[in-house]
C-alpha cells in the first residue's frame, strides 16, 4: 500500500477546500448528501441559493479524487509491459493529443496516457481561471 501513496506516482493527494470559504461548506453538503444513501439526482440538485458554478467546481473536484483515488491503486498493475494500449476494450483506443508535446493523436501505453490524462486535469482544476478558489468567505448566519 505505501508504493499507492509514493508521489513519485500518479497518485496526487486529494485537493483541500479552504475551511470557512463557500466552497467548503457546499463541500460538506455534497458529501453529507452522497453519503446518506440519497439519491444520486437530489444529491447533485443545485441547493437553493447557491452559485451553479460553484457547486459544479465542487463536484468536479470530489470527482477527480476520486479516481485519483482508483487509479492509485491499480497503477502498479497496469504497465507499459502488461497494458501496452490505453483501449476501451477492443474496438476503442483512446491517443493523446496536447497540442504541446503530442501536436497529433499518439498511441501511447496506458499507464502514460493515464499519467498524461490526470495531469492534464489537475492543471484545469488549479486553473484559477477555470476554477477560481477565492469565491467568498462563508456567508455570516
Amino acid at each position: 500500500l505505501k508504493q499507492v501513496f509514493n508521489k513519485d506516482k500518479t497518485f496526487r493527494p486529494k485537493r483541500k477546500f479552504e475551511p470557512g470559504t463557500q466552497r467548503f461548506e457546499l463541500h460538506k453538503r455534497a458529501q453529507a448528501s452522497l453519503n446518506s444513501g440519497v439519491d444520486l439526482k437530489a444529491a447533485v440538485q443545485l441547493p437553493s441559493g447557491e452559485d451553479q458554478n460553484d457547486w459544479v467546481a465542487v463536484h468536479v473536484v470530489d470527482f477527480f479524487n476520486r479516481i485519483n483515488l482508483i487509479y492509485g491503486t491499480i497503477c502498479e498493475f497496469c504497465t507499459e509491459r502488461t497494458c501496452p494500449v490505453m483501449s476501451g476494450g477492443p474496438k476503442y483506443e483512446y491517443r493523446w493529443q496536447d497540442d504541446m508535446k503530442y501536436k497529433k493523436p499518439t498511441a501511447l501505453p496506458a499507464p502514460q496516457y493515464m499519467n498524461l490524462l490526470m495531469d492534464w486535469i489537475e492543471m484545469q482544476i488549479n486553473n484559477e481561471h477555470i476554477f477560481p478558489t477565492n469565491v467568498g468567505k462563508c456567508k455570516e448566519e
